[in-house]
């Protein structure tokens, strides 16, 4: 059989002939062990600053990334190559990074004391200075450390609008928040990071 019918495949969606990873992908979905692991080395580095800019915690952000990569593995059947492969594995992140984020704020508001809460917060800036050892740049060093140091509810859905670029009815999608919610939120936290970058 020939043309786009057979093009298409078993699941019906026309593979990403533009995506360079098509073949790691297809390669790695029948189960190649050396495929995903290359697919890892191409995104790594990606996976792990969608990581850290929303956990604000380097230790976190790299178990996190380790996370995000074997819900990838588990999930890998489900992708159908309708958009790049990166595109899909930033989208797994994001609802992971998310889901994470959202279960460990119910677990420290329901088992820890308010002090230690406040104290896991003002921790929360190491994740900052790591990325500033590893680049050196001190701009993005001062917009990294002051997003960081956001509340974490603003912190996400102001890098998932201004840093990630997904637009405002995406965000309220993937944290759960009504469109006003996400809107205030995100003018909040804009409000707060200039005022930290301008101290």
């Amino acid at each position: 059989m020939t043309g786009p019918a057979a093009e298409a495949g078993s699941h019906g969606v026309a593979p990403n002939r533009a995506d360079p990873a098509a073949e790691w992908v297809r390669r790695a979905q029948a189960g190649d062990a050396e495929a995903f692991a290359e697919l890892y080395r191409q995104n790594l580095e990606r996976v792990y600053a969608i990581c850290l800019r929303i956990s604000a915690d380097r230790v976190r952000a790299e178990e996190l990334t380790q996370d995000v990569f074997v819900r990838a593995w588990e999930k890998l059947s489900t992708f159908r190559g309708g958009s790049a492969f990166s595109t899909w594995l930033h989208r797994v992140a994001v609802n992971l990074v998310i889901e994470a984020m959202r279960t460990e704020r119910r677990w420290h508001l329901r088992f820890l004391p308010e002090e230690a809460s406040r104290g896991l917060a003002a921790a929360s800036g190491e994740g900052a200075r790591g990325w500033r050892e590893a680049t050196g740049v001190h701009v993005r060093i001062d917009l990294e450390r002051a997003v960081a140091s956001l509340p974490p509810g603003a912190r996400t859905v102001l890098v998932l609008r201004d840093i990630e670029g997904y637009k405002y009815e995406e965000v309220a999608k993937m944290t759960g928040l009504s469109l006003g919610t996400v809107k205030a939120q995100i003018h909040r936290a804009r409000r707060l990071l200039r005022s930290r970058l301008d101290r």
